[in-house]
């Protein structure tokens, strides 16, 4: 019986750099853009002598990379072996030995036979990234198809993914696939870890006892975390992870001890005794629910500009905050304050929402047609004064996230929002219902997001054409991880279609 499990990409909006410090807050919205992890026996029945096994044999498909790569795996220690010539993964190879290693650590006495079974079996796993995860943007010019919504929808659902020539390790280099920033190895590695989990009875991922989801939820939260930071070599923040498996939230990120605890006992402790150390560990960070406001639309666009190293951008914004402590201090400062500026406001719009949905709905309508300097012109009363005032403050906050982004980059030598992307982002904030366009996470040349009002993003992905840019069909779904009952490859995934509205 195949178990399958998606989880969501990410938006970072807010807490670029700064989240990675505690008690800094950032806000992350999970996409509709799912990575899909497909667990199923590998052999359907079991030799008399498999008792005797030490090993067992686990194969990876990845039919979107064209690879198939073999294992074995030692039943002991939960080493892994590659048997077969393609290319090494290590979250692939974390999540499973993780995954393995929980399933030890929590299994009780009665089960320990059925456990054993299942490993005997082997895995046979497949991993699928939708399209919005990889660009296509070289295909479609390569097709001569123009750069709108409506032609990254013609490609076929999980299509083959273009990788990149000329890899560097600079501050603009490109990874080996061409992505678009939505945190494809946090995906990826949390939607194996829940998918292994639930087939080996960890956790019960379909169950509807809030109690108990919650708590396989939580689970699913520390294995994929402890495996993805193993398979980077550092602890991050974490935040595409808890994205992954929550959804939509506010984040703040747990105190690295309780990971870095672990990668110090791996080397002296049986993984299956590292694994239970680390449930067992205190995981400090916070969660608020958060998601945009009614009728808000997140919107993603892909200027084709090539992509950014985060680890590099990171390491140079480390150099310059110890390089020059009183000034980035102050820059940390005022950053802070904006993004809470920004979630400030956009909470209130959420509240004006629920409290005045009629008036809320007829003014962002109105204000969705209009430049911003005439949304003051669609408040005629109190309430919707109420409801521009914020949508106004949100776009000041963001032009001050904006502005201390720019000049921290600056100051630490690297292209947090490039000149180029400036340039696009100021004119995106001027055109019709855009409420807030930034660069997303670390920024760089990834890609570009907005939030637009109503139906505006119909038009915002027009404008964008023109000006090279290629909105993709990514927008927020606040779900986090779950359980699939068929194969997303049987049905067609055109959520992202329905979501940008295309007329």
């Amino acid at each position: 019986m195949a178990v399958i499990a998606s989880a969501p990409g990410k938006v970072l909006i807010t807490g670029g750099y700064l989240i990675l410090e505690r008690p800094n807050a950032g806000i992350v919205l999970s996409t509709n853009a799912r990575f899909y992890a497909i667990v199923k026996p590998l052999y359907d029945e079991l030799r008399p002598d498999s008792w005797a096994w030490s090993w067992t044999d686990l194969k990876l498909n990845s039919p979107q990379m064209g690879r198939e790569t073999m294992y074995k795996m030692s039943l002991k220690h939960f080493a892994l072996q590659c048997t077969s010539s393609e290319a090494r993964n290590p979250f692939v190879e974390y999540a499973v030995q993780y995954a393995v290693a929980a399933a030890y650590s929590r299994c009780e006495n009665n089960k320990k036979d059925l456990l054993q079974k299942l490993l005997l079996q082997g895995f046979d796993i497949t991993i699928l990234g939708s399209n919005e995860f990889y660009s296509y943007r070289n295909e479609i010019e390569a097709r001569r198809l123009p750069l709108i919504p409506e032609s990254l929808a013609s490609l076929s659902p999980f299509s083959s993914i273009t990788f990149n020539t000329g890899v560097s390790n600079g501050p603009n280099s490109k990874p080996e696939v061409a992505k678009t920033g939505l945190g494809s190895s946090a995906a990826m590695t949390t939607s194996m870890v829940a998918a292994l989990l639930n087939y080996l009875g960890v956790v019960n991922l379909s169950s509807d006892n809030g109690a108990r989801h919650q708590e396989s939820l939580n689970v699913v939260h520390i294995i994929a975390q402890t495996a993805h930071c193993m398979a980077q070599g550092k602890v991050g923040s974490g935040f595409d992870v808890s994205s992954a498996v929550y959804g939509s939230h506010r984040y703040v990120r747990f105190s690295p001890q309780v990971i870095s605890s672990a990668q110090n006992a791996i080397r002296a402790m049986p993984l299956e005794e590292v694994v239970a150390d680390v449930l067992a560990g205190t995981w400090d960070h916070e969660r608020t629910k958060f998601r945009l406001p009614p009728l808000m639309n997140l919107l993603l666009g892909e200027p084709g500009t090539g992509g950014s190293s985060t680890p590099s951008m990171v390491g140079a914004v480390k150099n310059w905050q110890k390089s020059e402590p009183e000034k980035s201090m102050e820059t940390w400062k005022l950053l802070s304050e904006a993004n809470t500026a920004l979630e400030s406001q956009l909470n209130i719009s959420s509240k004006l929402a629920d409290d005045h949905w009629e008036i809320y709905k007829n003014v962002i309508y109105s204000c969705s047609m209009y430049q911003s300097e005439k949304w003051v012109e669609q408040a005629s009363e109190a309430i919707s004064q109420e409801i521009v005032q914020a949508l106004f403050g949100a776009r000041d906050a963001m032009l001050n996230i904006r502005s201390h982004m720019k000049l921290m980059g600056m100051a630490a030598g690297i292209p947090i929002e490039p000149d180029t992307q400036t340039e696009l982002l100021d004119a995106t904030m001027n055109m019709c219902g855009v409420l807030l366009a930034g660069v997303p996470g670390a920024g760089g040349f990834d890609a570009v997001f907005a939030v637009t009002l109503g139906d505006a993003g119909n038009k915002l992905a027009k404008a964008w054409s023109s000006h090279n840019v290629l909105a993709l069909l990514v927008s927020e779904d606040p779900r986090g991880i779950c359980t699939e009952d068929s194969d997303p490859r049987t049905k067609h995934i055109t959520s992202g279609i329905s979501s940008v509205r295309i007329v």
